[in-house]
């Protein structure tokens, strides 16, 4: 069993990061392979709904992230999705990566358990 964590961060080794390497150290005690991805601070495009991606598992832009995870997706038998909270909600890029992800590469995520860590200081709890 493999189970892939996404670090929706920008920060590498900060707190959504830890946390992640908390749950993935935990999964490997119990025999559970992890891969933890840090998405980094590269830009990631909004999905722009042009259907260019129907029927072929793979997103139409090949400049980011996206494809390349999707093909980890394929491999992986759960997931589980980290991100700070500064305003309410995960950040604005790991929003923008699951909207093409799960659009371009669905099928790699259908029917397989997924779970979501969050950190958030101060600001972030308010709303």
């Amino acid at each position: 069993m493999k189970v892939l964590l996404l670090n929706g961060s920008t920060r590498k080794n900060g707190c959504t990061w830890l946390a992640l390497s908390e749950i993935a150290k935990v999964l490997n005690t119990e025999g559970v392979e992890t891969e933890l991805v840090q998405m980094g601070g590269d830009p990631i495009r909004d999905c722009m709904g042009c259907n260019g991606c129907a029927g072929k598992g793979r997103c139409v832009f090949g400049d980011d992230l996206v494809n390349e995870l999707i093909k980890k997706a394929e491999g992986a038998d759960g997931f589980v999705f980290g991100s700070p909270v500064y305003y309410a909600h995960p950040s604005g890029q790991l929003l923008s990566l699951l909207d093409r992800l799960f659009y371009a590469g669905g099928g790699a995520f259908a029917h397989k358990p997924e779970a979501a860590v969050v950190t958030a200081l101060r600001a972030g709890t308010t709303a």
